[in-house]
């Protein structure tokens, strides 16, 4: 149990040839002759223990054969600064994070670790401090890496918690993007969003609680003392946010736009947008490729980036950067 495996099942009824199928993932349980076993991409998978063939303990996660090396709990962390709440408490290693609803990336729990509660507590702690906000209750995990959570996925979905989105987390150098060819056109960076840079921002629900979100504030170390403490704290972006625009024909309307925080080695790249009548025209390059010089000049030498899993032309451009997927992440919310 909890462990990676790989188990090779017959199916009699199958076409000859292909009666053998192989499945590679974590075993999350082994209840009532079935088998569930969690795939890298967060799919459970069932497996009568009757049409078993083989099976064996697998490394915990495959050598990475390019992009830096991280584990996934620094990675976690990483994303989470970089996208801060408004509101924030600890629950044992749990983190409760709310920002009045945007973005559930800052409206969920992030659980590393023990909540230093059983499970069924913890998820009631969970419920009551989001409702007493007016917010639904997510718990964002994690698949597909050494230490990442799918016993917990398994627990939360015997609970009746619902996945709703997943998405992954993808890694690359960060000197080749700061290689790319100067830009063309002028990509202008600055501290803050604009209403320029906004109106180019496609994500829903944008206030005040937002721009916390997304705009920097001053603050001396990676976590603030109110989140090691366990109290709640307001805080911004992240240890170094920037923001890039291309302007566009009309100053109102950017061509392209992107976000990056820079924080200690690695720089997270997000909000990249594109004039959907300017596409393929490689603004989105010239904005990560500013944005990596930036992070170069901060000592920055990794790069981070989350990607939806059927967002093909995202996924196509930052394959062709050099990033590879690191881990999925999903949101559970409560029944």
């Amino acid at each position: 149990m909890g462990k990676r495996v790989s188990v090779r099942q017959l199916d009699e009824d199958a076409p000859k040839g292909e009666r053998f199928t192989d499945t590679v993932g974590v075993l999350t349980s082994w209840d009532d002759d079935v088998l569930l076993i969690t795939r890298r991409s967060g799919e459970r998978v069932r497996i009568p223990e009757a049409s078993l063939v083989a099976g064996k303990v697998v490394p915990s996660a495959p050598a990475r054969r390019r992009g830096p090396s991280a584990s996934y709990e620094e990675l976690a962390r990483v994303a989470a600064r970089g996208w801060q709440p408004v509101e924030r408490e600890r629950l044992g290693d749990w983190e409760l994070r709310a920002a009045a609803g945007f973005t559930r990336r800052a409206n969920s729990v992030l659980p590393l670790g023990d909540p230093g509660l059983p499970l069924d507590e913890a998820l009631a702690f969970v419920r009551d401090w989001y409702a007493a906000r007016g917010l639904p209750a997510y718990v964002q995990t994690a698949t597909g890496a050494e230490g990442t959570q799918e016993l917990l996925c398994a627990e939360l979905e015997g609970r009746g918690w619902t996945r709703e989105v997943s998405a992954e987390l993808w890694t690359g150098a960060l000197a080749p993007l700061g290689d790319l060819p100067d830009p063309p056109r002028p990509v202008l960076l600055s501290r803050t969003a604009d209403e320029a840079w906004l109106s180019r921002y496609q994500r829903k629900g944008m206030s005040e609680v937002a721009l916390k979100v997304l705009s920097p504030r001053s603050w001396g170390s990676p976590r603030s003392s109110e989140a090691e403490s366990g109290g709640e704290a307001e805080s911004g972006g992240g240890p170094s946010v920037w923001f890039a625009t291309v302007p566009g024909t009309d100053p109102a309307s950017p061509a392209a736009i992107g976000r990056c925080v820079v924080d200690g080695r690695w720089a997270g790249f997000a909000a990249l947008e594109v004039d959907p009548s300017l596409r393929r025209q490689g603004l989105a390059t010239m904005v990560m490729g500013a944005l990596a010089r930036q992070a170069l000049s901060e000592g920055a030498s990794a790069a981070w980036l989350q990607v939806e899993t059927d967002n093909e032309g995202a996924r196509a451009l930052y394959g062709g950067m050099g990033f590879a997927a690191h881990h999925a992440y999903h949101h559970y919310r409560e029944p």
